[in-house]
């Protein structure tokens, strides 16, 4: 996982008009304070800029004789109402948090030190964890440690293994009546490792908790702190490890944690809930608030695109949040947390049955104008039940492509299944308009092409060092590059472009591809370079954020993929003055013409040759041709890339498409034609009982049964790969044997011939076979 320590949470207070009239606390965040003023403001931000914000913060200060500190926290508690201080002997953090805890009004307790951090979101994943998980007593995500060690911490629960290892944090939701049944933090000594002492007496009254996979708590290292004093203590430490192992022997190590993302191969027959939920977070509705329904975060064409969309929309007029409705790593969250506060990730902290309930509430809570929904399958689904719920929310999709390799269109075909529960579809090209509207029969007037545009300033050849790309290749700077930046899968048909390199070496012995991007065939792609000698040719880089280097260095970019909506990389590129030659797929023709570079007619079926690397001789040629065309003719090329600039520039900018965009979600929300379809639709639709309901429940069972009959495919598919290395290698033994044998053999026949040559033995048998023979 690629995480960048810096992005600290808290940095600073974020401007939201927030309601802090809160009413009845649900959460009682509780902070132990000694003199922790140095790192307070940082946490104080991390609190106070929490998306949940049903809270109330009880800090005790715990004798603090820092002056400095005590300023510094009583400057912060008067900012907030929430905020509730009380003071105290100094007397450790135990007696510190019990004070807490015993003054809380909440049913929900989070113990947080004065100089930890926590993601924005934190507060509201736990909350929802415990509340759909009424058998659970504490919740905890995965942990961030920084400044003196920095790691990223996701441990598998294990019972066991904590009776010797505490690999659990310190702060975590934890239900207050079961706190109260353990007797809360031990006042046995005043430093010890108290968290880990709790938690093991949560186990020992058989309690169990519930692991997210968010990583929403930051633990901060330091040398001066409570922990590092206990084990630089001898005698402490000793102590402390008495208090643990006292505890440990009663643990209930048959204790097994809820663990989030679960396995969704369980067939769902719950019925979507809509959540009783009524308290807003913002105290004033002056933008219109929009829910982006996405599948993860991850790199690639569609993610920057939605980022893009995060980043450039006017922030005065428009407010984002993202629910993802995928298991994934979300290499980009951090990304487009720069953006977006409101960040969650469903399957890391809910069950799929609670999905439908929870975006009810966060709709409700946010009070959503327009979902802007792609890629999300689930959200596809859950549309008419949206539509049938919710009357004033305007429903937006955005089409990619459409790919008749899965599906029989893929999300294509799940957008026109639910046209007539949309306002609007976008797709990325005009291509794909027409088969929206042409084969699967969409109202034209309901289809819109949004090319996804690409941000000139950024993408600007003259903004870029020349050289840069080469020298971290290693590559001579007069040889010309050919740029092949992409996901390294089988959409992206790598393999087909070194039967390219190949073809080309032939005529330009000097040309050079750069591979950027990483993913499934990467590993494959490298050895097959290898194998073929490809490695002086072939050269890769890996995944990189800055990508105008690369482009800067290319003589042009190269994409040969079997699909594509309308490529991301072929907008950079031709941004950066580049010529691109490319794949006649997709709505590539509409931005690559012959005054910027080649399209190629693409000679393998999409749907049933997707995986196949049988490539025509002829398509290989033709792609030879066209960049040997381009290279060797410097009047044509210069003029390319001149023309690749100015196309950009008149047509497809990140300023044309964020200005149409605006345009279009403020039409949905504020159109009253608009508004009263969505009213009449979804007054039609609630008389359907629970028809629509069951829709969202037949399709969590189909996704359930897919998911396993691909789980028995991986299976035996792995039984066959195991069945051909043991025959490979029984193979191998029987040849060995054979070659063992052979040898014994010879050299028996060997020992034969020495006896019978060279000693007077054996010269007296030859003598007298060769008489008998005569």
């Amino acid at each position: 996982m690629v995480f960048d320590f810096e992005k600290e949470p808290g940095k600073k207070l974020l401007e939201r008009p927030i309601n802090r009239d809160v009413g009845e606390p649900l959460v009682s965040i509780i902070t132990p304070f000694y003199n922790a003023g140095k790192y307070f403001e940082q946490t104080y931000n991390c609190v106070l800029n929490q998306t949940f914000v049903w809270f109330e913060w009880i800090i005790v200060d715990d004798g603090s004789t820092d002056e400095q500190s005590i300023q510094t926290l009583a400057s912060f508690a008067v900012k907030d109402d929430r905020i509730k201080v009380f003071h105290k002997d100094n007397g450790g953090i135990s007696t510190a948090r019990n004070l807490g805890i015993k003054n809380a009004k909440a049913e929900i307790i989070l113990p947080l030190d004065a100089d930890d951090l926590i993601e924005p979101t934190y507060v509201e994943t736990l909350y929802w964890a415990l509340y759909y998980n009424p058998d659970c007593a504490w919740a905890y995500s995965n942990s961030v440690g920084f400044q003196g060690k920095q790691y990223v911490w996701d441990k598998t629960f294990d019972a066991e293994r904590l009776k010797t290892d505490n690999f659990l944090t310190n702060c975590a939701a934890i239900r207050k009546r079961d706190l109260m049944e353990v007797g809360c933090y031990d006042e046995v000594i005043k430093h010890y490792n108290e968290d880990w002492r709790l938690w093991l007496k949560m186990l020992s009254a058989h309690k169990k908790p519930v692991k997210t996979s968010d990583f929403g708590f930051w633990y901060r290292r330091l040398d001066t702190g409570v922990l590092a004093a206990v084990n630089k203590d001898p005698k402490t430490q000793k102590l402390a490890a008495q208090l643990i192992e006292e505890v440990a022997v009663t643990a209930d190590t048959s204790i097994t944690a809820k663990t989030y993302p679960e396995d969704q191969t369980k067939s769902i027959y719950t019925l979507p809930t809509v959540s009783t939920w009524d308290r807003k977070l913002f105290t004033k509705h002056e933008k219109i608030h929009v829910l982006m329904l996405l599948p993860w975060m991850v790199m690639g064409g569609a993610d920057s695109f939605y980022l893009d969309i995060c980043a450039q929309l006017d922030k005065s007029r428009f407010e984002f949040g993202i629910i993802t409705t995928k298991p994934s790593d979300n290499n980009w969250q951090q990304r487009f947390a720069e953006h977006v506060t409101d960040i969650f990730n469903l399957p890391n902290f809910l069950s799929v049955e609670n999905w439908a309930e929870f975006i009810s509430y966060y709709i409700k809570s946010r009070e959503v104008d327009v979902l802007f929904l792609s890629n999300s399958y689930y959200g596809f689904y859950l549309v008419p039940w949206l539509r049938k719920e919710f009357p004033e929310l305007a429903i937006v999709d955005y089409v990619h492509m459409e790919e008749w390799h899965w599906d029989a269109g893929g999300y294509a075909r799940a957008s026109a299944v639910m046209g007539e529960f949309l306002e609007k579809t976008l797709v990325c090209n005009g291509k794909t308009r027409e088969v929206m509207i042409q084969h699967f029969k969409r109202a034209p007037e309901t289809v819109e092409t949004l090319y996804i545009g690409v941000d000139t300033e950024k993408f600007d050849a003259a903004k870029a060092i020349p050289g840069e790309a080469k020298k971290q290749l290693g590559i001579d700077e007069t040889r010309p590059m050919i740029l092949f930046p992409c996901r390294i899968c089988a959409q992206k048909r790598p393999f087909f472009m070194l039967e390219i390199a190949k073809e080309l070496y032939k005529r330009i012995p000097g040309i050079v591809f750069a591979v950027v991007g990483d993913g499934p065939q990467l590993k494959e792609l490298q050895e097959t370079v290898i194998k073929e000698k490809l490695d002086n040719t072939v050269y890769f880089a890996g995944r990189q954020t800055n990508m105008p280097f690369w482009y800067r260095d290319a003589a042009l970019t190269l994409i040969c993929s079997i699909k594509e909506g309308l490529s991301l990389t072929a907008y950079e590129s031709l941004s950066m003055g580049v010529p691109v030659v490319t794949s006649d797929v997709g709505g590539q023709a509409e931005l690559v013409d012959r005054s910027v570079g080649y399209t190629i007619p693409l000679m393998q079926d999409e749907a049933t040759e997707y995986t196949i690397r049988k490539y025509s001789q002829d398509e290989i040629i033709q792609y030879a041709d066209a960049i040997y065309s381009i290279l060797s003719d410097p009047n044509q090329y210069e003029k390319m890339c001149v023309n690749a600039r100015k196309r950009i520039v008149s047509k497809f900018t990140l300023e044309l498409m964020v200005h149409r965009l605006e345009t279009i979600l403020s039409q949905l929300v504020n159109d009253r034609e608009y508004q009263e379809k969505r009213r009449v639709l979804s007054s039609a639709l609630k008389l359907s009982g629970t028809y629509v309901d069951e829709s969202v429940t037949n399709f969590l069972r189909w996704q359930a049964y897919a998911k396993r009959a691909r789980n028995e495919q991986n299976r035996a598919n792995m039984e066959k790969k195991r069945a051909a290395q043991a025959n490979k290698a029984l193979n191998q033994a029987k040849m060995e044997l054979d070659n063992i044998y052979q040898m014994r053999t010879w050299k028996l026949i060997q020992h034969y011939r020495s006896f019978m040559d060279n000693t007077s033995v054996g010269r007296g048998l030859a003598k007298g076979r060769d008489m008998l023979r005569r």
